[in-house]
């Protein structure tokens, strides 16, 4: 009952005009640039957190509008997937595997409103689950002290990589980088400049938000005056609709697919690392061999739509477990949703919900009214987000440029940190050409000052004893899952890729 009433004053907080009109912007800018190639969740959220702040918004107006640019993202990738073959990001891939036989039969606007019905469904269950989750894991938070902070955020840089990630080297690799960042500024408890090579502007180290839109705005423009030559991969193409309301019999044959697969998906969105992109493949392959007695899937099946999209938009809400209860962002999106918080003196953890109760139960209130406005959007404006596919890179991206310096500029009024973001959206861009993972980075800059701090505050505890680091049962637990996050993906990640390249090339899902 207490859960239920503190989210009765959630709505009191959400259901203010303000609130309301930011989570309908913000669904409607993540959808956008949820279903825009390239740009995803996570390059969506970080390019509109300089109007966030430039608005003057408090800490749960700008959670509500960034939220709902993350809800509405996830919603979107469905979009370019379904009607070019096109992954809007990289969640949506499993989408194509099935939403493009549809959409080539004729049944685009079926198909794409299955997708969303399966968003609503898997967004709906996994918020649900955060409210049930998120108290239980503040319960077990309580009992951390500075050796189990440490080895849970060494859990958090093993893991974030996840599944999917390309090489776990490089994922350290942008780790340490970000950790090294981390330390440049004032000592806080010896008062020692580091790394400040006697600039004034660095003694309050680096600030998370110009190290967040130069990695992930800028460097998307740079990408793109590098290969300035190409137009958007959906140019010139026609697009045909058809009809969009689906029958009552497909969405009664998808909803068993969509419950299970909301449950599959919410888990793998709580683990740390793993993400909707583990969400959406697994919810898929669980599916076709559950329910694929026919060999339909992979040739317009319904049910192999509402699967993978149910799945990583309740993966999407589960990754807001382990970053509201402890801290620990659970994917790159919520990673990027933590730097906010900390940028507004609101540390996420065990005591967020009793410090800061307006803000994580207006936030999660708020996740059920953009929910629905997203529901209530995709279906009848479908026809207007995929001309939205015809817009060029040329077009876009000077508005990206625009947005991040104006809105970094209005934040600090330091040109000095105008140049700072330049140099992380060169360095971003660098990273990317290696194929060097972002998120790390970013990690590595908002935990490597808690980490540190937790490490001396053990050691000097236990008197200069290093064992101290291991001294309890649940910093060996967290200490033996961070090692198994870590080796997982060198074993299995490389098998887990290619079974998803393998399935969506076998069942000739790629477009000609």
């Amino acid at each position: 009952m207490d859960t239920l009433a503190q989210l009765a004053h959630g709505f009191d907080v959400a259901l203010t005009w303000q609130n309301i009109g930011l989570a309908l912007i913000g669904c409607l800018l993540g959808t956008i640039m949820g279903a825009l190639p390239g740009l995803g969740p996570s390059n969506g959220v970080a390019i509109l957190i300089p109007l966030a702040f430039t608005l003057g918004l408090g800490p749960t107006p700008s959670m509500i509008l960034l939220t709902s640019v993350y809800y509405g993202a996830m919603y979107g990738g469905r979009i370019s997937s379904i009607l070019l073959n096109i992954p809007g990001d990289e969640p949506a891939m499993m989408t194509c595997l099935d939403g493009y036989p549809m959409a080539q039969k004729g049944m685009a606007g079926e198909a794409l409103s299955i997708s969303g019905i399966a968003s609503f469904v898997g967004a709906f269950f996994a918020t649900w689950g955060l409210i049930l989750l998120a108290p239980q894991l503040v319960k077990i938070a309580l009992l951390f002290g500075p050796a189990e902070y440490f080895a849970l955020f060494a859990l958090a840089f093993m893991t974030l990589g996840g599944v999917s990630s390309t090489n776990q080297a490089k994922a350290a690799f942008a780790a340490a980088i970000g950790l090294g960042l981390a330390m440049v500024g004032v000592d806080t408890q010896t008062g020692v400049p580091r790394m400040t090579f006697g600039e004034v502007h660095l003694y309050d180290g680096i600030d998370f938000l110009v190290a967040i839109v130069g990695l992930f705005a800028l460097s998307e423009v740079f990408v793109f005056l590098e290969h300035r030559h190409g137009e958007s991969d959906a140019a010139g193409k026609k697009v045909e609709i058809g009809r969009i309301t689906p029958p009552w019999a497909m969405v009664k044959r998808c909803i068993p697919t969509m419950l299970r697969t909301s449950g599959l998906g919410f888990l793998a969105g709580v683990l740390p690392g793993a993400g909707a992109s583990l969400g959406s493949f697994i919810s898929y392959s669980m599916e076709k061999r559950l329910v694929d007695r026919e060999g339909t899937f992979g040739k317009g099946d319904p049910r192999g739509v509402a699967a993978p999209e149910a799945g990583n938009n309740a993966a999407a809400g589960g990754a807001l477990v382990p970053m509201l209860a402890l801290g620990v962002p659970g994917s790159g999106t919520t990673a990027v949703l933590l730097a906010v918080l900390l940028s507004l003196n609101i540390t996420p953890g065990p005591l967020l919900f009793t410090q800061n109760p307006d803000v994580v139960w207006g936030l999660i209130a708020a996740l059920f009214i953009a929910n629905f406005m997203l529901l209530a959007l995709n279906i009848p404006m479908v026809g207007v987000f995929t001309r939205l596919l015809l817009i060029p890179p040329r077009v876009l991206m000077p508005i990206v440029a625009m947005v991040s310096f104006v809105g970094i500029y209005g934040i600090s009024g330091s040109s000095f940190d105008l140049m700072v973001m330049i140099g992380f959206g060169v360095v971003g861009w660098v990273l990317r050409k290696f194929d060097v993972p972002l998120v790390p980075v970013i990690l590595g800059i908002l935990l490597g000052n808690p980490m540190e701090s937790n490490l001396r505050r053990a050691v000097q505890i236990s008197n200069g004893d290093w064992w101290v680091l291991v001294g309890s049962p649940l910093a060996i637990g967290l200490w033996i899952i961070a090692i198994l996050g870590f080796l997982a993906p060198i074993f299995f990640g490389r098998l887990l890729r290619d079974r998803m390249t393998a399935r969506r090339d076998d069942e000739g899902s790629i477009a000609d």
